[in-house]
């Protein structure tokens, strides 16, 4: 199975942040987390159970928090 790097970062010339770099970032988490979640909703049980998760872990997966 592929890896999908959802990571993003901002770069402001400035050095500072504006509003529209910090909507940007959450739209885009947002939408990263969205994709994820939808992905891996779409596999079976057997598919998710050999990638070492079951469907209860998805949340965590996308949240970041999982530690399987």
């Amino acid at each position: 199975m592929a890896v999908i790097d959802n990571t993003r970062s901002a770069y402001v010339s400035n050095g500072g942040t504006s509003a529209l770099a910090n909507i940007f970032a959450v739209l885009s988490t947002w939408n990263d987390e969205r994709q994820t979640r939808k992905a891996l909703n779409q596999l079976s049980a057997r598919e998710l159970e050999d990638i070492g998760l079951c469907r209860g872990d998805i949340e965590n997966v996308v949240a970041g928090t999982f530690r399987g």
